[in-house]
């Protein structure tokens, strides 16, 4: 918790750029793993219900039937993704990107969302055994997420900068 205290008034700066957060040990390296796969959505086949027929009691006439009409289904379109610095990026109708990325380290799992709007979200955060997570969000466009146990946290602070979204991971203590 004294770590979380300490890098507060660092994590509170919207600059990215000062690296405070990028330091990690010597002999600490960081690597970010690949961007979430594209969803795409399934849908199973119709079921027609079975019919049951009385059995006659007098000889079978001809009828003739109209075959079942199908009202027109709409299919739902997901628009196209790329990825950019490993961000999975989707742009909506209206121009709005999406980007999301999920960042593991040895505290834990998190998946994080921006969008061109400045808005940064935490979709998910899953803390390793032994681990508590916690969030700290300043403002709508600078959040950190922290993977902690007593005396070592893992910190992934994301933040929007300069028309697209940035992030860092750090480590702090043993």
């Amino acid at each position: 918790m004294l770590a979380s205290v300490a890098i507060l008034p660092v994590l509170r700066t919207t600059a990215p750029q000062d690296g405070a957060l990028a330091q990690l040990p010597a002999g600490k390296t960081v690597s970010f793993p690949a961007p979430l796969p594209a969803v795409t959505e399934s849908k199973a086949p119709e079921e027609t219900a079975p019919t049951t027929q009385r059995p006659r009691t007098t000889a079978p006439t001809k009828t003739t039937s109209k075959p079942a009409t199908n009202a027109p289904t709409t299919k739902a379109t997901t628009p196209p993704t790329k990825t950019e610095d490993g961000w999975t990026v989707t742009t909506a109708d209206d121009g709005l990107r999406t980007y999301v990325r999920s960042f593991q380290v040895e505290g834990g799992q998190a998946v994080i969302k921006m969008t061109s709007d400045s808005v940064v979200t935490l979709v998910t955060a899953t803390p390793a055994e032994g681990y508590a997570v916690q969030k700290v969000q300043d403002s709508p466009d600078n959040m950190a997420v922290y993977f902690n146990e007593t005396n070592h946290s893992f910190i992934i602070h994301a933040t929007w900068w300069d028309d697209r979204p940035f992030a860092e991971v750090s480590e702090i203590g043993q």
